[in-house]
């Protein structure tokens, strides 16, 4: 059981500990460490009142609305970079952006805030009202997400690094970029310097009687919430005023008006919303109407939304465009009705699952003796070592050994040896065209296997039998999302009925007697992203035939938090309490009370989130008492976020109690990072800096006594720390902290 993946591009942290730090203010030296000082103590952990605070700085939604105010104000934009774990990061967002004091600093800028972790499972409630982040506020996360790669373009200079605030000027050159300080002073000194020393006038932000007109064309963050707000609470006579109102601004139209239209409780009110998509110019109704489709609506409406996205230029807009296009038409390479019917047969069952490898390789190597000049016989025994060398690919990548992969390269150089031999004796048809396709796959030539795919599943008959079939309506599907993929990337059109081939050659795999888990995987995370109507139908249906996949948890997971960390919870207690639950299933039950435990911190719900770590540490000790499995290393982890939680209310010997507890379950575990980004020994070394502020000596003594006995492996730095110090490996700290 694998733990949750971290982001695909994570921020660099602030090095801390043995990394010599610097500020960097284009060109500027900074100041050393200053004396007597840990990390630790200079970014103190917020507390769990200090995120109990609102967010006291007014970010813009997005990179154009900023802009936009910029030249109506004359402001220069502040761009502030924060991730999660970070000890920096974590005292800004935890701290220092709550401080109504310090954030009148922010105040003289247009702000705006670039953070890759998502810390709410969704950005609007089923009713299409805004979720705003509640670690950075003001904004969704899916906005301040959206803005990082658009900031790592423009102003990063190829470095992931947070916390980091950047001042850029009203020509979009930058004026200072200040990151690795040693202090929090020289970031605010800083901020204040590049404001005071402007030589631009600024304009003031009008906020007096201004028409509903004006206030629904604002940029401004602060007028579009108002008017969100507004909108939320009209009658419905006025919000079919305020809903044309929004429709008329064309390409400044408040798309969150749109929304709350679509996703409200008046049918007619929504219905409207629909049409007003349809004209909407703001590239921002691109999501609006990618998700506005996952509805149920009438098939005509559901085509008119989806051809109305081929109006903007993005790529993304005409691959959904494409997308439902491709799902609503019949065209397909594959046969889907042919193949569901021949696969669910008895007997192709039976074929496909009840053979002896060994015995009918041995069986077709004396064929081929009796008969050298058959092109049939040269053919069987080309898909025996290729059938063999997919076996030991398998073997090897569970951690089997060199030999495993010599068999597999003689496997290989024997399945092109006999297929050359077969179609030189005339072999033709599905057959060679499907062996030579899986031979160029596991030869790692993926464009020529692909395009001999593309070419040979089509040739394929219902009752083709087996594994190859089935490898090649997998890479046949494989082929055709690699070539929507490239298309997108490239920019360019690509055919709506190869989404059909997709979809079809999936929905054949979930049914095939030798599919596997990760292809159901790839088909629901293939609809989700074009906002398929059937994705949870896919996933339902996967997880009934494969009730112990991670993977498949995982998805289930993310969907299910959609409604939040009770509705998460509640969904895996129902499936333990089923007559037919895997016997994986109250495992699977622990580890989605750690996930909602997770989304509670992220919510700032402290007393929820403890509530669910114990429910996790019963169900993971139930499931071990019954299997003798004692899922040792999320016990660690979960022990690790009780002693995250104490330490926010100022519980140091609680906190210290629960490390102890982690450290016993899984010493090595507490370097692996959780959900937050965050790992128990970051944690341990908090409370060491908040030991040291208390002047604790007893326990700083005693957390010492405890980091001595731990194992070299628990003090691994995690990835992102390796990443900022340009190292492959690299520890903390030495044990007690030295």
């Amino acid at each position: 059981m694998s733990f949750r993946s971290k982001p695909s591009a994570p921020l660099l942290p602030f090095a801390i500990a043995t990394l010599l730090v610097t500020a960097v203010l284009r060109g500027q030296e900074g100041v050393p460490q200053p004396p007597g000082l840990v990390p630790e103590q200079m970014w103190y952990a917020p507390t769990a009142a200090d995120w109990q605070k609102p967010v006291a700085i007014r970010w813009q939604r997005t990179w154009e609305d900023a802009v936009r105010l910029s030249q109506q104000t004359k402001r220069p934009i502040l761009v502030c970079v924060n991730m999660d774990g970070e000890i920096a990061s974590e005292h800004y967002a935890g701290v220092r952006y709550r401080d109504p004091e310090i954030a009148k600093l922010w105040e003289p800028y247009v702000c705006v805030i670039a953070s890759v972790y998502r810390h709410t499972p969704r950005d609007h409630d089923d009713q299409g009202r805004r979720i705003p982040c509640p670690r950075l506020g003001t904004v969704t996360c899916g906005e301040h997400m959206a803005l990082e790669p658009l900031v790592y373009e423009k102003f990063l200079d190829g470095k992931r690094i947070s916390p980091r605030h950047i001042m850029v000027e009203l020509d979009g050159s930058e004026v200072y970029d200040v990151f690795y300080t040693w202090d929090t002073k020289s970031v605010f000194d800083t901020l204040r310097d590049g404001i005071q020393k402007r030589q631009v006038q600024t304009q003031p932000i009008v906020r007096g009687d201004r028409s509903l007109k004006e206030k629904i064309e604002s940029p401004d963050s602060q007028d579009r919430e108002e008017i969100e707000q507004l909108f939320a609470k009209a009658d419905a006579q006025q919000r079919a005023a305020m809903l044309a109102a929004a429709i008329g601004a064309g390409d400044k139209a408040p798309i969150e008006v749109l929304r709350q239209a679509a996703f409200g409780l008046d049918p007619d009110l929504a219905q409207k919303a629909r049409q007003g998509m349809l004209v909407a110019a703001d590239p921002n109704a691109v999501d609006l109407i990618a998700d506005t489709l996952q509805a149920p609506m009438a098939a005509d409406e559901r085509q008119a939304l989806a051809q109305s996205l081929r109006r903007f230029a993005s790529s993304r807009a005409q691959s959904l465009a494409a997308a439902h296009a491709g799902l609503a038409g019949s065209a397909s390479a594959l046969d889907g009705g042919k193949w569901n019917a021949a696969v669910a047969a008895q007997d192709y069952a039976a074929a496909a699952t009840g053979r002896d490898r060994a015995a009918e390789a041995a069986a077709r190597d004396v064929a081929l003796r009796a008969r050298p000049e058959s092109a049939d016989a040269r053919l069987d025994v080309a898909e025996s070592s290729l059938l063999l060398a997919l076996e030991t690919t398998a073997t090897t990548a569970r951690g089997g050994e060199r030999l495993a992969a010599a068999q597999r390269e003689l496997a290989l150089a024997d399945c092109a040896r006999n297929l050359d031999a077969a179609q030189q004796l005339g072999a033709k048809g599905w057959r060679p065209d499907a062996l030579r396709a899986l031979l160029a796959r596991q030869n790692g030539d993926a464009a020529k296997a692909y395009e001999l795919a593309i070419a040979a599943a089509p040739q394929l008959p219902p009752d083709a039998p087996g594994r190859v079939a089935m490898e090649l309506l997998a890479l046949f599907a494989e082929a055709r999302q690699e070539a929507i993929v490239a298309a997108v990337r490239g920019k360019r059109d690509w055919e709506p009925a190869w989404m059909n081939d997709i979809h079809t050659a999936y929905s054949v795999l979930a049914v095939h007697p030798l599919g596997t888990d990760a292809q159901v995987a790839h088909h629901f995370d293939f609809l989700l992203y074009f906002g398929a109507p059937d994705t949870d139908g896919v996933l339902a249906r996967g997880l009934r035939r494969f009730a112990a996949s991670a993977l498949l948890h995982e998805r289930l997971r993310s969907r299910l938090l959609r409604g939040g960390p009770d509705a998460l919870e509640a969904k895996y207690a129902e499936r333990c309490a089923a007559a037919d639950a895997a016997p994986t299933e109250p495992w699977f039950a622990g580890y989605a009370s750690l996930v909602a435990a997770e989304a509670n911190r992220q919510q700032q719900a402290t007393d929820a989130a403890m509530a669910c770590y114990e429910r996790a540490l019963q169900r993971f000790g139930a499931f071990g008492e019954r299997t003798g499995d004692d899922a040792s290393h999320y016990v660690a982890v979960a022990h690790g976020g009780v002693a995250r939680l104490l330490l926010q209310r100022g519980d140091l010997a609680g906190c210290f109690a629960a490390l102890q507890r982690s450290f016993a379950a899984n010493p090595a575990a507490a370097a692996a990072v959780d959900g937050l980004g965050i790992t128990t020994m970051q944690t341990a070394e908090m409370l060491k800096g908040k030991a040291l502020d208390q002047k604790d000596t007893a326990l700083q003594q005693q957390l010492d006594a405890a980091l001595q006995a731990l194992p070299p492996e628990a003090f691994e730095l995690p990835e992102y720390e390796r990443a900022s110090r340009g190292q492959r490996g690299g520890q903390r700290r030495g044990r007690g902290g030295n």
